[in-house]
């Protein structure tokens, strides 16, 4: 099966909470991602809070994340 994101909710600061398409909810704190070129401009939380979704997330500069990662990377809520 292949995981995608099924839908995404802003919590707070740089954390959401991530549905995936095996039906497992997790919550995920991407602010260890920040100090990467292409996410650095995500630390204004304006416009970390601006994302879409498409199978996985993503933001208006260009940067995505697989959903593999947020599945790695989320605690279950």
């Amino acid at each position: 099966m292949i995981l995608s994101v099924k839908d995404v909710q802003y919590i707070s600061d740089y954390t959401l909470l991530c549905t995936f398409s095996d039906g497992v909810t997790k919550k995920v704190d991407l602010s260890i991602l920040l100090n990467y070129p292409a996410f650095a401009e995500l630390k204004d939380i304006n416009m970390f809070k601006q994302f879409g979704l498409d199978g996985t997330l993503f933001w208006a500069n260009g940067a995505d994340i697989a959903p593999e990662f947020l599945y790695e990377h989320g605690m279950v809520a």
